[in-house]
């Protein structure tokens, strides 16, 4: 089978717990994204997108999403030309967009760079992720 290894950063969040950071690219953009095998889809911070769209076309999603922290906040639904992580490419990918300020802020408080989204359960599951945490990589698997 054939599969494509993403290296991560494993960030130790001030002795309290660990978050895994993958890098990839929003149009070819480099963007940080959070890995959280919880979260049900893949999300991107609102306000950072703007760093890679040009007046993106939001509409608003129905209902409230579970934000991180247990809050419900709105979130808006958009599309991404491309997606990349390493040699894996995802194309017009309807992605959602929340603000995730508060990830932000508190990584900024222990001096982390920012993060430009949450790779979730969407895409980790679709692409059968495999994380280890051992050789610090994550193994996804194109769809073909």
């Amino acid at each position: 089978m054939n599969y494509i290894e993403i290296p991560i950063n494993i960030v130790n969040i001030e002795g309290d717990g660990f978050h895994l950071i993958a890098e990839g690219f929003i149009n070819d953009k480099a963007a940080r994204f959070v890995i959280d095998t919880g979260a049900s889809r893949t999300v991107f911070d609102k306000n950072n997108i703007l760093n890679y769209i040009d007046n993106p076309e939001f509409s608003e999603k129905e209902g409230l999403s579970a934000g991180i922290g247990g809050t419900d906040i709105s979130s808006f639904i958009f599309s991404i030309k491309e997606l990349r992580f390493g040699d894996l490419v995802i194309t017009d990918y309807q992605a959602v967009a929340m603000d995730l300020s508060n990830i932000n802020n508190s990584y900024a408080m222990i001096k982390l760079p920012p993060i430009d989204g949450v790779l979730g359960g969407d895409l980790l599951m679709k692409h059968k992720a495999v994380i280890s945490y051992k050789l610090k990589k994550m193994r996804l698997t194109p769809i073909r």
